[in-house]
């Protein structure tokens, strides 16, 4: 069963399809088949956008004295919009960081993190590339409408 179709629920056809598929699937109460709905995940589209977007944060804006590399800009704005939290590391010298991983976000959830990375790269006066300004018209039309 490994072969199972990946379905985009995206019309009342694809649906159907998938309501035969699962009513053709056998029934065994030792191994039983895992069927998972869900929302996609983020796009390459939005992940190659985010990316540009925490470049031109890195590259400009000093961050309290420091400044950060674009895999910290990731941690500190996702930790801004979903509340992450901190323990102490295992010799106490320091934090972790506990938080949502950008790989498992919802097309919905990304969109929402890359408008507050923009917002806040806007307002530290970021000048941001042809990449991430190409994101901005992404985030207005298809963003929203993924949503």
């Amino acid at each position: 069963m490994s072969n199972f179709p990946k379905m985009f629920l995206r019309s009342a056809n694809v649906r159907d399809r998938a309501c035969q598929l699962v009513a053709s699937l056998p029934v065994d109460q030792d191994r039983p088949l895992v069927i998972e709905i869900k929302e996609m995940t983020r796009s390459l589209a939005q992940n190659a956008l985010f990316w540009a977007v925490m470049t031109d944060i890195a590259n400009q804006v000093t961050w309290h004295g420091r400044k950060l590399s674009k895999e910290e800009w990731k941690i500190v704005l996702s930790a801004a919009l979903y509340k992450q939290s901190v323990v102490p590391n295992i010799d106490g010298t320091g934090f972790v960081a506990l938080g949502q991983s950008t790989s498992k976000m919802t097309v919905r959830e990304m969109r929402d993190l890359i408008e507050l990375a923009q917002a806040f790269g806007a307002e530290q006066g970021v000048q941001f590339g042809d990449e991430s300004r190409r994101g901005f018209d992404w985030v207005a039309s298809y963003g929203r409408a993924a949503a």
